[in-house]
């Protein structure tokens, strides 16, 4: 299995990828803003479920496809990009109806939704996909075998990593959020830099990336 100085490495590397926000980050943030604390940590939940699904997908091969294809890696890219503005632009809209959801009086978006809005994502996040298909193979220690089972061990301290800065983010969010709650007006406007931000997530996801 994996040593104990290569996994120490490889949560080291992890961790220092994670704390800088990326587009999980940034969504789980514009979640907690539009709609407050129980949807922000939905949507890390359903984060790291996609992210997980990546080392899955590493594991069996399909990452090293991704990597090594260009063609592949901007559909997936795009795909999730355009998602992100869809978000973004229905956040905005339904910025106006935050506060009478918080009251009681709208009813509020199902977990389930949240959940699969995450995972989508997640699953389509470029940075986690490069690191996943790029660097967390090169942790692996062949010579000791098993190597699906070292890629799943590395991929789960990846996303316990994960799991922990994102929601203290999406706290840290939320908890501005309620300060905005007494005001219909002033959450609307943090309902609409929620969107806006997911927006902005979205081009910049759908800008960045391999070129070669």
């Amino acid at each position: 299995m994996v040593s104990l100085d290569r996994l120490s490495a490889f949560a080291a590397m992890s961790f220092l990828l994670i704390v800088i926000p990326g587009p999980s980050v940034l969504f789980v943030v514009g979640r907690a803003l539009a709609q407050g604390r129980r949807a922000a940590l939905t949507t890390v939940v359903g984060n790291t479920i996609g992210a997980y699904v990546l080392v899955v997908a590493v594991a069996l091969g399909v990452g090293s496809v991704v990597e090594r294809s260009v063609l592949v890696f901007t559909a997936l890219k795009l795909v999730g990009a355009a998602y992100l503005v869809y978000l973004g632009v229905k956040a905005v809209r339904e910025r106006g109806s935050l506060h009478a959801s918080i009251n009681g009086t709208v009813p509020a978006r199902g977990g389930l939704r949240t959940l699969w809005e995450g995972f989508a994502v997640g699953v389509a996040n470029p940075k986690t996909i490069v690191f996943f298909a790029a660097v967390l193979p090169q942790f692996v220690d062949r010579d000791q075998g098993h190597v699906m089972a070292q890629m799943l061990l590395l991929g789960l301290v990846f996303n316990v990593i994960a799991v922990v800065c994102d929601s203290l983010w999406g706290l840290v969010a939320a908890s501005t959020r309620t300060w905005f709650a007494s005001s219909p007006t002033r959450l609307a406007r943090v309902g609409g830099i929620g969107g806006l931000t997911m927006i902005g997530l979205g081009v910049t996801v759908a800008a960045t990336g391999r070129k070669d």
